[in-house]
Protein backbone atom coordinates (compact mmCIF):
# COMPACT_ATOMS: atom_id res chain seq x y z
CA UNK A 1 0.00 0.00 0.00
CA UNK A 2 1.53 3.47 -0.68
CA UNK A 3 1.00 5.60 2.08
CA UNK A 4 3.10 8.66 0.88
CA UNK A 5 2.60 11.15 -1.77
CA UNK A 6 5.46 10.79 -3.47
CA UNK A 7 5.19 6.92 -3.11
CA UNK A 8 1.77 7.79 -5.18
CA UNK A 9 3.21 10.00 -7.67
CA UNK A 10 6.19 7.28 -8.01
CA UNK A 11 3.46 4.69 -8.84
CA UNK A 12 1.16 7.12 -11.24
CA UNK A 13 4.29 7.95 -13.29
CA UNK A 14 5.48 4.28 -13.90
CA UNK A 15 1.36 2.77 -14.93
CA UNK A 16 1.43 5.95 -17.49
CA UNK A 17 4.58 5.02 -19.21
CA UNK A 18 3.95 1.23 -18.87
CA UNK A 19 0.49 1.95 -20.29
CA UNK A 20 1.80 4.51 -22.96
CA UNK A 21 4.89 1.55 -24.08
CA UNK A 22 1.82 -1.06 -24.13
CA UNK A 23 -0.36 0.60 -26.22
CA UNK A 24 2.24 1.35 -28.92
CA UNK A 25 3.48 -1.95 -28.71
CA UNK A 26 6.94 -1.69 -27.22
CA UNK A 27 5.73 -3.33 -23.89
CA UNK A 28 4.57 -6.61 -24.67
CA UNK A 29 1.87 -8.58 -22.88
CA UNK A 30 4.59 -10.80 -21.77
CA UNK A 31 6.82 -8.73 -20.38
CA UNK A 32 4.26 -6.63 -18.38
CA UNK A 33 4.50 -8.69 -15.45
CA UNK A 34 8.41 -7.98 -15.19
CA UNK A 35 7.85 -4.45 -15.71
CA UNK A 36 5.07 -4.04 -13.01
CA UNK A 37 7.55 -6.07 -10.36
CA UNK A 38 11.11 -4.88 -11.28
CA UNK A 39 11.05 -0.69 -11.25
CA UNK A 40 14.25 0.65 -12.95
CA UNK A 41 14.09 3.44 -10.24
CA UNK A 42 15.45 0.20 -7.65
CA UNK A 43 18.83 0.21 -9.72
CA UNK A 44 19.72 3.76 -10.48
CA UNK A 45 22.51 5.48 -7.86
CA UNK A 46 21.57 7.80 -5.59
CA UNK A 47 23.33 10.71 -7.84
CA UNK A 48 22.68 10.66 -11.60
CA UNK A 49 22.88 12.37 -14.64
CA UNK A 50 19.74 12.01 -16.97
CA UNK A 51 19.05 13.50 -20.16
CA UNK A 52 17.22 16.76 -20.09
CA UNK A 53 15.43 16.96 -23.10
CA UNK A 54 14.76 20.98 -22.84
CA UNK A 55 18.60 21.62 -21.91
CA UNK A 56 19.56 19.01 -24.38
CA UNK A 57 22.08 17.70 -21.74
CA UNK A 58 22.58 15.38 -18.95
CA UNK A 59 21.81 17.32 -15.72
CA UNK A 60 22.99 15.64 -12.22
CA UNK A 61 20.29 14.96 -9.96
CA UNK A 62 20.82 13.61 -6.12
CA UNK A 63 18.06 11.55 -4.71
CA UNK A 64 19.11 13.16 -1.25
CA UNK A 65 18.93 16.58 -2.38
CA UNK A 66 15.95 16.38 -4.25
CA UNK A 67 14.08 13.09 -3.84
CA UNK A 68 11.33 14.08 -6.24
CA UNK A 69 12.81 15.39 -8.91
CA UNK A 70 15.28 12.26 -9.33
CA UNK A 71 11.92 9.84 -8.80
CA UNK A 72 10.60 11.85 -11.72
CA UNK A 73 13.71 11.36 -13.69
CA UNK A 74 13.64 7.30 -12.41
CA UNK A 75 10.19 6.74 -13.66
CA UNK A 76 10.38 8.57 -17.23
CA UNK A 77 11.84 7.08 -20.28
CA UNK A 78 14.83 9.37 -20.05
CA UNK A 79 18.53 7.43 -20.71
CA UNK A 80 20.54 8.25 -17.42
CA UNK A 81 24.05 8.30 -17.05
CA UNK A 82 25.54 6.18 -14.27
CA UNK A 83 29.04 6.74 -14.79
CA UNK A 84 31.59 9.22 -16.20
CA UNK A 85 35.01 8.17 -17.53
CA UNK A 86 34.93 4.69 -16.29
CA UNK A 87 34.51 5.74 -12.52
CA UNK A 88 37.21 8.20 -12.04
CA UNK A 89 35.02 10.81 -12.20
CA UNK A 90 33.78 12.64 -9.25
CA UNK A 91 31.32 15.84 -8.42
CA UNK A 92 27.91 16.84 -9.55
CA UNK A 93 29.00 17.98 -12.67
CA UNK A 94 28.52 15.93 -15.74
CA UNK A 95 32.30 14.02 -16.84
CA UNK A 96 34.19 14.12 -20.52
CA UNK A 97 32.88 10.08 -21.66
CA UNK A 98 29.67 8.23 -20.57
CA UNK A 99 30.84 5.12 -19.60
CA UNK A 100 27.51 3.36 -17.82
CA UNK A 101 23.96 3.72 -18.57
CA UNK A 102 20.41 3.61 -17.86
CA UNK A 103 19.09 3.02 -21.14
CA UNK A 104 15.20 4.28 -21.03
CA UNK A 105 12.37 1.63 -20.48
CA UNK A 106 10.83 1.94 -23.85
CA UNK A 107 14.62 1.01 -25.17
CA UNK A 108 14.83 -1.72 -23.03
CA UNK A 109 11.90 -3.37 -23.78
CA UNK A 110 12.48 -2.53 -27.28
CA UNK A 111 15.67 -4.74 -27.10
CA UNK A 112 14.19 -7.25 -25.01
CA UNK A 113 11.38 -7.78 -27.16
CA UNK A 114 14.14 -8.83 -30.14
CA UNK A 115 15.36 -11.36 -28.20
CA UNK A 116 12.21 -13.21 -29.23
CA UNK A 117 12.19 -15.20 -25.83
CA UNK A 118 9.96 -18.02 -25.79
CA UNK A 119 9.18 -21.59 -25.02
CA UNK A 120 12.21 -23.43 -25.91
CA UNK A 121 14.80 -20.51 -24.56
CA UNK A 122 17.36 -21.91 -22.04
CA UNK A 123 20.29 -20.00 -21.78
CA UNK A 124 20.92 -16.44 -22.20
CA UNK A 125 23.97 -14.76 -22.05
CA UNK A 126 24.48 -10.78 -21.47
CA UNK A 127 27.12 -8.47 -22.02
CA UNK A 128 26.76 -5.12 -19.81
CA UNK A 129 24.86 -5.23 -16.96
CA UNK A 130 25.47 -2.01 -15.91
CA UNK A 131 22.82 -1.36 -12.99
CA UNK A 132 21.83 -4.44 -13.51
CA UNK A 133 17.84 -4.03 -14.18
CA UNK A 134 18.06 -5.74 -17.77
CA UNK A 135 19.38 -8.59 -16.22
CA UNK A 136 16.85 -8.56 -13.41
CA UNK A 137 14.14 -8.25 -16.29
CA UNK A 138 15.85 -11.64 -17.67
CA UNK A 139 15.77 -13.60 -14.43
CA UNK A 140 12.74 -12.61 -13.65
CA UNK A 141 11.00 -13.54 -17.15
CA UNK A 142 13.42 -16.97 -17.66
CA UNK A 143 14.71 -18.30 -14.58
CA UNK A 144 18.10 -17.44 -12.17
CA UNK A 145 20.15 -19.93 -13.42
CA UNK A 146 19.13 -19.47 -16.91
CA UNK A 147 20.84 -15.82 -17.31
CA UNK A 148 24.66 -15.16 -16.87
CA UNK A 149 25.42 -11.64 -17.04
CA UNK A 150 29.02 -9.74 -17.86
CA UNK A 151 30.15 -6.26 -16.47
CA UNK A 152 33.54 -5.11 -16.66
CA UNK A 153 33.63 -2.71 -14.18
CA UNK A 154 34.24 -4.75 -10.77
CA UNK A 155 32.40 -1.74 -8.29
CA UNK A 156 28.93 -1.35 -10.94
CA UNK A 157 29.01 -5.25 -11.11
CA UNK A 158 28.79 -5.56 -7.25
CA UNK A 159 26.22 -2.77 -6.88
CA UNK A 160 24.36 -5.03 -9.43
CA UNK A 161 24.23 -8.19 -7.39
CA UNK A 162 23.13 -6.25 -4.42
CA UNK A 163 19.92 -4.73 -6.12
CA UNK A 164 19.23 -7.91 -7.39
CA UNK A 165 19.59 -9.92 -4.43
CA UNK A 166 16.43 -7.20 -3.23
CA UNK A 167 14.00 -9.17 -5.65
CA UNK A 168 15.22 -12.22 -4.79
CA UNK A 169 17.23 -12.87 -7.88
CA UNK A 170 21.04 -14.32 -7.90
CA UNK A 171 21.79 -14.87 -11.66
CA UNK A 172 25.35 -15.10 -12.06
CA UNK A 173 27.41 -12.05 -12.72
CA UNK A 174 30.63 -11.98 -13.61
CA UNK A 175 33.51 -9.52 -13.80
CA UNK A 176 34.97 -9.09 -17.54
CA UNK A 177 34.17 -7.70 -20.78
CA UNK A 178 32.31 -10.49 -21.87
CA UNK A 179 34.20 -10.49 -25.50
CA UNK A 180 35.28 -14.03 -24.88
CA UNK A 181 32.11 -15.21 -24.31
CA UNK A 182 31.61 -18.02 -21.07
CA UNK A 183 31.82 -21.65 -22.36
CA UNK A 184 31.24 -22.82 -18.76
CA UNK A 185 27.44 -22.03 -19.36
CA UNK A 186 27.46 -22.48 -23.30
CA UNK A 187 25.31 -23.13 -25.84
CA UNK A 188 23.73 -20.11 -25.42
CA UNK A 189 20.07 -19.84 -27.30
CA UNK A 190 20.21 -15.92 -26.81
CA UNK A 191 23.13 -13.57 -26.62
CA UNK A 192 22.65 -9.95 -25.86
CA UNK A 193 24.47 -6.97 -25.58
CA UNK A 194 23.78 -3.96 -23.67
CA UNK A 195 27.46 -1.72 -24.64
CA UNK A 196 27.95 -0.59 -28.53
CA UNK A 197 29.95 -3.15 -30.83
CA UNK A 198 32.96 -2.54 -33.76
CA UNK A 199 33.22 -6.11 -33.88
CA UNK A 200 31.12 -8.98 -32.84
CA UNK A 201 32.94 -11.72 -31.15
CA UNK A 202 33.04 -14.74 -33.00
CA UNK A 203 33.62 -16.51 -29.91
CA UNK A 204 29.42 -15.91 -29.40
CA UNK A 205 28.97 -17.81 -32.51
CA UNK A 206 30.82 -20.45 -31.55
CA UNK A 207 29.34 -20.57 -28.40
CA UNK A 208 25.65 -20.10 -29.53
CA UNK A 209 23.27 -23.28 -30.13
CA UNK A 210 22.23 -23.30 -34.15
CA UNK A 211 19.03 -20.96 -34.64
CA UNK A 212 20.14 -18.79 -31.47
CA UNK A 213 19.81 -15.23 -32.05
CA UNK A 214 22.64 -12.73 -30.74
CA UNK A 215 21.23 -9.36 -30.69
CA UNK A 216 23.69 -6.55 -30.46
CA UNK A 217 24.32 -2.88 -30.85
CA UNK A 218 26.91 -2.42 -33.83
CA UNK A 219 28.48 0.63 -35.51
CA UNK A 220 31.53 1.35 -37.17
CA UNK A 221 33.84 4.51 -36.46
CA UNK A 222 32.93 6.23 -39.12
CA UNK A 223 30.29 8.27 -36.24
CA UNK A 224 29.26 7.55 -33.15
CA UNK A 225 25.65 6.35 -33.45
CA UNK A 226 25.09 2.46 -33.15
CA UNK A 227 22.27 0.70 -34.96
CA UNK A 228 20.18 -2.84 -33.39
CA UNK A 229 20.86 -6.27 -35.61
CA UNK A 230 19.54 -9.44 -34.62
CA UNK A 231 21.67 -11.94 -36.19
CA UNK A 232 20.48 -15.63 -36.59
CA UNK A 233 23.15 -17.99 -35.81
CA UNK A 234 23.08 -20.81 -38.64
CA UNK A 235 22.46 -24.26 -38.74
CA UNK A 236 26.03 -24.88 -39.19
CA UNK A 237 27.22 -22.78 -36.28
CA UNK A 238 29.72 -21.93 -38.28
CA UNK A 239 28.01 -18.15 -38.93
CA UNK A 240 25.79 -15.76 -37.85
CA UNK A 241 23.25 -13.15 -40.31
CA UNK A 242 20.09 -10.78 -39.91
CA UNK A 243 19.14 -7.18 -40.90
CA UNK A 244 19.84 -4.23 -39.49
CA UNK A 245 16.32 -3.21 -37.03
CA UNK A 246 16.87 0.70 -35.78
CA UNK A 247 19.11 3.32 -34.08
CA UNK A 248 19.55 3.39 -30.54
CA UNK A 249 22.47 5.30 -28.15
CA UNK A 250 24.60 3.38 -26.10
CA UNK A 251 27.94 3.72 -23.97
CA UNK A 252 30.76 1.32 -25.98
CA UNK A 253 32.99 -1.37 -25.22
CA UNK A 254 35.56 -0.61 -23.89
CA UNK A 255 37.59 -2.81 -25.02
CA UNK A 256 36.50 -1.89 -28.78
CA UNK A 257 36.99 1.84 -27.99
CA UNK A 258 38.68 3.46 -31.11
CA UNK A 259 41.46 6.03 -29.18
CA UNK A 260 43.65 6.73 -32.35
CA UNK A 261 43.48 10.13 -34.64
CA UNK A 262 45.94 12.71 -34.75
CA UNK A 263 47.61 14.65 -32.47
CA UNK A 264 48.04 18.37 -32.98
CA UNK A 265 51.35 18.41 -33.70
CA UNK A 266 51.18 15.66 -36.19
CA UNK A 267 48.39 18.12 -38.01
CA UNK A 268 50.89 20.39 -37.89
CA UNK A 269 53.76 19.26 -39.20
CA UNK A 270 51.58 17.80 -42.43
CA UNK A 271 49.36 20.24 -42.90
CA UNK A 272 51.92 22.27 -45.16
CA UNK A 273 51.74 18.85 -47.20
CA UNK A 274 48.32 18.23 -47.52
CA UNK A 275 46.25 18.41 -51.15
CA UNK A 276 43.87 21.15 -51.28
CA UNK A 277 40.78 20.52 -53.14
CA UNK A 278 36.92 21.99 -53.39
CA UNK A 279 34.04 19.37 -51.79
CA UNK A 280 30.68 18.72 -53.72
CA UNK A 281 28.72 17.06 -50.88
CA UNK A 282 29.20 20.59 -49.03
CA UNK A 283 27.00 21.27 -46.01
CA UNK A 284 25.03 17.79 -46.50
CA UNK A 285 27.83 16.21 -44.49
CA UNK A 286 25.49 18.08 -41.53
CA UNK A 287 21.97 17.08 -42.63
CA UNK A 288 19.82 15.14 -40.30
CA UNK A 289 19.54 12.46 -43.42
CA UNK A 290 23.39 12.27 -43.39
CA UNK A 291 23.65 12.14 -39.72
CA UNK A 292 21.44 8.78 -39.38
CA UNK A 293 20.86 6.15 -42.18
CA UNK A 294 23.47 7.70 -45.11
CA UNK A 295 26.38 8.53 -42.61
CA UNK A 296 25.72 4.71 -41.45
CA UNK A 297 26.08 3.46 -44.65
CA UNK A 298 29.60 5.85 -45.38
CA UNK A 299 30.56 3.57 -42.36
CA UNK A 300 29.71 0.81 -43.92
CA UNK A 301 31.47 1.62 -46.97
CA UNK A 302 34.44 3.67 -45.84
CA UNK A 303 36.72 1.02 -44.22
CA UNK A 304 39.21 2.24 -41.52
CA UNK A 305 37.92 5.58 -40.98
CA UNK A 306 37.01 7.90 -37.94
CA UNK A 307 35.43 11.17 -37.99
CA UNK A 308 34.92 13.64 -35.95
CA UNK A 309 32.49 17.01 -36.33
CA UNK A 310 33.14 20.46 -34.82
CA UNK A 311 30.01 21.27 -33.23
CA UNK A 312 29.76 24.96 -33.98
CA UNK A 313 31.62 27.26 -36.19
CA UNK A 314 35.02 27.36 -35.40
CA UNK A 315 37.32 29.41 -37.58
CA UNK A 316 36.96 31.98 -40.26
CA UNK A 317 33.72 30.94 -40.48
CA UNK A 318 33.93 27.33 -41.23
CA UNK A 319 33.57 24.47 -39.57
CA UNK A 320 35.95 21.42 -39.79
CA UNK A 321 34.90 17.61 -40.10
CA UNK A 322 38.03 15.40 -39.57
CA UNK A 323 38.71 11.81 -41.46
CA UNK A 324 41.24 9.78 -39.49
CA UNK A 325 42.50 6.13 -41.09
CA UNK A 326 42.33 3.58 -38.39
CA UNK A 327 44.66 1.26 -40.03
CA UNK A 328 47.86 3.14 -39.25
CA UNK A 329 48.62 4.64 -41.88
CA UNK A 330 48.39 8.03 -40.93
CA UNK A 331 46.10 9.45 -43.91
CA UNK A 332 43.78 11.83 -42.59
CA UNK A 333 41.19 14.57 -44.37
CA UNK A 334 39.77 17.54 -42.88
CA UNK A 335 36.35 19.22 -44.50
CA UNK A 336 36.14 22.80 -44.01
CA UNK A 337 32.07 23.86 -44.44
CA UNK A 338 31.12 27.55 -45.24
CA UNK A 339 27.71 27.47 -45.75
CA UNK A 340 27.20 30.97 -47.55
CA UNK A 341 30.67 29.85 -49.53
CA UNK A 342 32.91 26.82 -50.99
CA UNK A 343 33.59 23.91 -48.84
CA UNK A 344 37.28 23.06 -48.69
CA UNK A 345 38.98 19.47 -48.12
CA UNK A 346 42.33 19.19 -47.11
CA UNK A 347 43.63 15.53 -47.59
CA UNK A 348 47.55 14.27 -46.67
CA UNK A 349 49.32 10.40 -46.52
CA UNK A 350 48.44 7.32 -49.41
CA UNK A 351 44.59 7.70 -48.83
CA UNK A 352 42.69 10.30 -50.34
CA UNK A 353 39.90 9.70 -47.62
CA UNK A 354 37.74 12.26 -49.04
CA UNK A 355 37.64 10.96 -52.49
CA UNK A 356 36.45 7.31 -50.68
CA UNK A 357 33.86 9.59 -48.52
CA UNK A 358 32.55 11.22 -51.95
CA UNK A 359 32.50 7.36 -53.91
CA UNK A 360 30.79 6.33 -51.09
CA UNK A 361 28.04 8.75 -50.76
CA UNK A 362 27.37 8.85 -54.39
CA UNK A 363 26.98 4.96 -54.36
CA UNK A 364 24.24 5.63 -51.60
CA UNK A 365 22.84 7.70 -53.65
CA UNK A 366 22.54 5.20 -56.53
CA UNK A 367 21.35 2.89 -54.51
CA UNK A 368 18.37 4.62 -53.72
CA UNK A 369 19.30 6.55 -50.31
CA UNK A 370 18.82 2.93 -48.32
CA UNK A 371 17.73 3.19 -45.05
CA UNK A 372 19.24 1.35 -41.99
CA UNK A 373 16.55 -1.61 -42.34
CA UNK A 374 17.71 -2.08 -45.97
CA UNK A 375 20.87 -3.10 -44.96
CA UNK A 376 22.04 -6.29 -43.05
CA UNK A 377 25.45 -8.06 -41.14
CA UNK A 378 26.88 -11.38 -41.55
CA UNK A 379 29.84 -12.62 -39.32
CA UNK A 380 31.97 -16.01 -39.59
CA UNK A 381 35.45 -17.24 -38.87
CA UNK A 382 36.56 -15.55 -42.18
CA UNK A 383 35.17 -12.09 -40.66
CA UNK A 384 32.25 -9.49 -41.05
CA UNK A 385 30.27 -8.59 -44.31
CA UNK A 386 27.68 -6.33 -44.77
CA UNK A 387 24.61 -6.42 -47.51
CA UNK A 388 22.26 -4.64 -49.03
CA UNK A 389 19.18 -6.09 -49.75
CA UNK A 390 20.67 -9.89 -49.61
CA UNK A 391 23.56 -11.54 -48.31
CA UNK A 392 24.69 -11.81 -52.18
CA UNK A 393 25.41 -7.97 -52.49
CA UNK A 394 28.26 -7.78 -49.57
CA UNK A 395 31.26 -6.27 -48.58
CA UNK A 396 33.73 -6.87 -46.26
CA UNK A 397 33.73 -4.54 -43.61
CA UNK A 398 36.95 -3.64 -41.44
CA UNK A 399 36.54 -1.61 -38.27
CA UNK A 400 40.51 -1.15 -37.83
CA UNK A 401 40.59 -1.99 -34.25
CA UNK A 402 40.42 -0.01 -31.22
CA UNK A 403 43.98 1.16 -31.26
CA UNK A 404 45.74 4.12 -32.14
CA UNK A 405 46.73 4.73 -35.83
CA UNK A 406 50.48 5.60 -36.70
CA UNK A 407 49.92 9.15 -35.28
CA UNK A 408 48.67 7.89 -32.04
CA UNK A 409 46.88 10.23 -29.36
CA UNK A 410 42.94 11.13 -29.05
CA UNK A 411 40.38 11.52 -32.09
CA UNK A 412 40.77 15.41 -33.04
CA UNK A 413 38.57 18.28 -33.78
CA UNK A 414 41.00 21.00 -34.02
CA UNK A 415 39.82 24.53 -34.17
CA UNK A 416 42.19 25.43 -36.50
CA UNK A 417 42.05 23.09 -39.99
CA UNK A 418 44.89 23.29 -42.31
CA UNK A 419 44.91 26.85 -44.11
CA UNK A 420 42.49 27.98 -41.32
CA UNK A 421 45.30 30.14 -39.80
CA UNK A 422 48.60 32.17 -40.35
Amino acid sequence: MVTSERGSAERDARLRLGRRMSATGVLAPDWRAAYDEVPRAAFLPPLMWPWDAEQRAHVPVSRSRDPATWHGYADSDAPIVTQWDDGEHTGLTPGRHATSTALGPSVVFGLLADLRLGEGVGRVLEVGTGTGWTTALLAHRLSVPAVTSFEIDESTAALARQRLRRFGLSPEVRVGDGLSGYRTQAPYDRIVSCCGLREVPYAWIEQSAPGALIVVPWGTNFCTADVLVALRVSGDGRSASGRFLRPIECTRARGQRWRGGARAEYLRETGAKAHRSTAWIGTDILDSDLLGSARFALGLRVPRCATAVAPTVQCDGGRPVWFHDTGGTGSWACLVLRPDGESTVFQYGERQLWHEVEAAYRWWQTAGRPGYGEFGLTVGAEGTRAWLGDEGRGWAVESGGAGGGGAGGGLRTDPHPPGGRP
